[in-house]
C-alpha cells in the first residue's frame, strides 16, 4: 500500500523559510518522480518542483532560485527546501509520486499517488 505523508509545513513571514518532508513507503521510492505540488485558495493545483529517480531536478517558473527539491534514496524521503518566502506562496503543498515510470511529467493527472498535504501561510 503506498503512502505519502507530509510535514513541515507552517507560518512564517516574508523572506524566511521552511523545509518540507514527504515520506514515502509502499513502493521502489528510488525508481520513480516525485514531485512537489501546490493549491492556494481558488486557483488550480500546479507542479513547483520535480525530481526524476536519477536525481535531475525541474523548477516552476515562480520557485526557480529559491526552492530546491532533493531526495533522500535510503529513507525514502522528499525534501523541499523553501527560501526567500513571499506571501503568494501560501497555499496547501501536497507531495506526489509517479509510480510505473520514471518521466516527470508537469500535470497533476499523470501522479498517481499523493499525499494529504501541509499548508504553507506566509505573511508580510
Amino acid at each position: 500500500q503506498v503512502q505519502l505523508v507530509e510535514s513541515g509545513g507552517g507560518s512564517v513571514q516574508a523572506g524566511g523559510s521552511l523545509r518540507l518532508s514527504c515520506a514515502a513507503s509502499g513502493f521502489v521510492y528510488s525508481a520513480y518522480c516525485m514531485a512537489w505540488f501546490r493549491q492556494a485558495p481558488g486557483k488550480e493545483r500546479a507542479a513547483v518542483a520535480r525530481i526524476g529517480g536519477s536525481g535531475t531536478k525541474i523548477y516552476a517558473d515562480s520557485v526557480q532560485g529559491r526552492f530546491t527539491i532533493s531526495r533522500d534514496n535510503a529513507k525514502n524521503t522528499l525534501y523541499l527546501q523553501m527560501n526567500s518566502l513571499k506571501p503568494e506562496d501560501t497555499a496547501m503543498y501536497y507531495c506526489a509520486a509517479r509510480v510505473g515510470d520514471n518521466v516527470c511529467y508537469r500535470g497533476l493527472n499523470e501522479y498517481n499517488y499523493w499525499g494529504q498535504g501541509t499548508q504553507v501561510t506566509v505573511s508580510s
